[in-house]
């Protein structure tokens, strides 16, 4: 069987934000190579974790026998979040920055992989082909709306609640 659109869109951004996290973790010091390689990174994580909010879990959170999962990956989500805040307050050079990335960095891969080997499965088990198209739809069109409104919303605060 052929994958839902939706999971596949998640599993691009999981992907590419992998490769940004790699690129981010070979970086040393406070360069505006690294400065400028962050900043894109927290847009993307940002504006990726709000439209999956805004689709899947949404519709996982109606879901009893999903809503547990998507509340601790929302959980999650706040959690990395404010571990991104804490960053774009430190010196980018510093020791105390490549240590909180690294700690970051384990947690946001735990987190995607959790969601493409036990979450994304279970709600492809339980939700309808229709269900899935109209999140995939909900993705597509709230990213890059997000996008714009992270740009203007740091990480790490309650401004978006």
């Amino acid at each position: 069987m052929t994958q839902a659109q939706i999971y596949r869109d998640l599993k691009a951004d999981h992907d590419k934000q992998r490769g940004m996290l790699k690129e981010l973790g070979e970086l040393r010091g406070d360069t505006t190579v690294r400065k400028r390689l962050f900043e894109t990174f927290r847009l993307e994580l940002q504006s990726h974790a709000a439209a999956e909010e805004e689709s899947l879990y949404a519709v996982m959170l109606g879901n009893p026998e999903l809503r547990d999962d998507a509340r601790h990956s929302v959980a999650e989500h706040k959690e990395v979040d404010d571990l991104l805040g804490e960053l774009m307050d430190l010196d980018f050079g510093s020791d105390e920055w490549e240590s909180k990335f690294f700690h970051m960095r384990h947690r946001y891969e735990h987190h995607i992989e959790e969601e493409e080997e036990e979450m994304f499965p279970a709600a492809d088990e339980a939700l309808g082909d229709d269900v899935e198209a109209q999140m995939a739809a909900t993705y597509e069109e709230r990213k890059p709306a997000e996008l714009e409104l992270a740009r203007d919303n740091p990480p790490g605060g309650d401004e978006r609640e």
